[in-house]
């Protein structure tokens, strides 16, 4: 049973034990404020001035040095997450278990419930046919559900005159509307106009505006890919449209060329994809409709967690 056949409060209950459930510990961690201030979090411990808050008197030091010390706190900050989601006419299929848009949701819930903590903030934007809606970032585990239901909601909705959705302006609006740092999750397929190019070292209409989100926050792309995007099957002569323009092609599948140019196109757009993330230092999760996304999504953060110390150590020679 696919999250479509489900109430959307069933769907997203189904969907919070499968995420809880499998990831529960992978995702959690602190996220400290990088200034001094009220919180839980012990910090450094210094010469004692007139005015300090003597509960925070560092005994220890104190008694070590025989002069009064304080011990300063590291103050809890919220991390605000906001999501992307391309909800545009290429995220309307699948042909295996879950269709594109039901596994973006997917995504979405598991980022959302398990980077959820007590005052965060998880706020939405979702983009389809050119047009972008705003879900406003609130905290608590009932605005998320909030997101989620008019996620599921967008897939029910009438069918629209089909139009290029534009991944590059929502990712310009991203950066410039929302500029508090913290951790944006961008879910798409990543198809655009030039995916019929096989030069993979071309660079993706999205690179640019992906880079300025980058250079401000953590950034994770969450790629939704289908197995019948990847290669033709042998079916006969058919009749194949593009959802975002409305252009419909005839295509003899029969003919090993034609199936071979489809699976070479196929793999380069793939292929710019990755080498483009990697360019502009965004994480890169790749999740697909015929195999567990759970467990894809362990992997990814078991290797992520493996290579973060290593991505966040500062430039030789520059202290922390």
């Amino acid at each position: 049973m696919t999250i479509s056949q489900l109430a959307p409060e069933r769907a997203l209950r189904r969907l919070e034990l499968s995420v809880v459930r499998r990831l529960e510990g992978y995702l959690h961690g602190d996220h400290l404020g990088l200034l001094p201030g009220p919180g839980t979090e012990l910090a450094e411990a210094r010469a004692y001035q007139v005015g300090d808050d003597v509960r925070r008197m560092d005994w220890a030091v104190t008694a070590r040095t025989t002069m009064p010390h304080v011990r300063d706190l590291i103050a809890d900050r919220e991390l605000e997450t906001w999501a992307l989601v391309d909800l545009s006419g290429s995220m309307n299929f699948g042909t295996s278990t879950l269709e594109k848009r039901e596994l973006a949701v997917a995504a979405v819930a598991t980022v959302g419930f398990l980077t959820h903590r007590l005052g965060d903030r998880f706020g939405g934007l979702m983009l389809r046919d050119s047009a972008l809606r705003r879900w406003p970032a609130r905290s608590g585990r009932l605005a998320l559900y909030g997101l989620l239901r008019a996620l599921l909601a967008e897939q029910f909705s009438s069918e629209q005159q089909a139009s290029r959705s534009d991944l590059a302006a929502a990712l310009e609006s991203m950066a410039r509307t929302q500029r508090k740092r913290g951790l944006r999750v961008v879910v798409s397929d990543f198809l655009t106009p030039e995916d019929g190019e096989v030069d993979s070292r071309l660079e993706p209409s999205w690179e640019r505006a992906m880079r300025k989100l980058t250079a401000q926050h953590q950034v994770l792309a969450v790629e939704i890919v289908d197995p019948r995007e990847l290669e033709l099957p042998n079916i006969g002569v058919v009749m194949i449209g593009d959802p975002e323009t409305g252009q419909v092609r005839e295509i003899d599948t029969r003919r090993r060329k034609v199936r071979e140019a489809f699976a070479l196109a196929a793999m380069a757009q793939r292929e710019r994809t990755r080498i483009a993330l990697r360019r502009v230092g965004a994480g890169h999760l790749v999740l697909r409709t015929d195999r567990d996304w759970v467990a894809d999504t362990v992997r990814f953060v078991l290797a992520y967690r493996r290579m973060a110390p290593r991505l966040h150590q500062p430039p030789k020679g520059v202290a922390r």
